[in-house]
């Protein structure tokens, strides 16, 4: 990855930091994105690659923030990481305007305005756009309805978006499940007592018998990058532990 350019959503945590630390130890130059600037920052001192801008996904108007940003620093862009997302833990009959909204502009619209900015700019440099999905986006589950909508909408705009933008740009997905990432207390909104209580079920349904972490997605990201990938595109990769079985 020495010499290529990485914008990451998402950056400040979790599975988006990871990603960043790994393609800047790989020689990458990364601009994460986030609405936090602290944790932003602190990402970024650990490695000197990685630049930082204070940017909303759910904002319409960061697409053209974020790309321009990258743009003028380094004049091209190889890679773009759809990794900002939002949740919302409700029954159907309690869920509001605002949560509903909230999902969908991050985790469709907000991705699908900056995966159309970056077109002229990734045919150039025959580069890639990878999407982090979520597994419920291909299994049912109680309360995340809308957050299981939003990424099951990712899934089908990763495989339109292949067919669309092959031969020059490749576009695949990451479905992670069950990781320790801090969205359960996050964009979840779970007390730690529940978090605790989702993340003891979620690894008793899991075959492999643990949680992911970060690292164990980052890993497939950064893979489906690199040249050794150029021949896969229009692909949903579920990195779960088994979990979706």
């Amino acid at each position: 990855m020495e010499g290529k350019t990485v914008i990451i959503t998402g950056g400040s945590s979790g599975i988006g930091k990871s990603t960043a630390l790994e393609f800047a130890q790989k020689g990458a130059q990364v601009l994460i994105t986030g609405r936090r600037e602290e944790a932003l920052k602190s990402v970024a001192s650990l490695h000197e690659n990685i630049s930082i801008l204070v940017a909303d996904s759910g904002d319409p108007s960061s697409a053209e923030l974020i790309m321009d940003t990258a743009i003028a620093k380094w004049g091209k862009l190889d890679v773009l990481v759809n990794n900002a997302g939002a949740g919302a833990t409700a029954l159907l009959e309690d869920v509001t305007l605002e949560q509903i909204n909230n999902v969908l502009s991050v985790n469709v619209v907000g991705s699908s305005l900056l995966a159309a900015a970056s077109i002229p700019h990734l045919k150039k440099t025959k580069g890639t756009i990878i999407n982090v999905s979520s597994v419920i986006g291909q299994m049912p589950a109680k309360m995340i309805g809308h957050y299981g909508a939003s990424k099951a909408a990712l899934d089908y705009l990763t495989k339109s978006w292949a067919l669309e933008l092959a031969p020059e740009i490749r576009v695949n997905a990451i479905a992670p499940g069950p990781t320790y990432s801090g969205a359960l207390t996050g964009m979840m909104g779970l007390t730690e007592e529940q978090a605790a209580q989702v993340e003891e079920q979620e690894t008793a349904g899991t075959p492999l018998q643990r949680r992911g972490v970060p690292e164990d997605i980052s890993h497939w990201i950064v893979q489906l990058a690199e040249p050794t990938a150029s021949w896969v595109t229009g692909q949903v990769i579920s990195v779960d532990g088994g979990f979706a079985l």
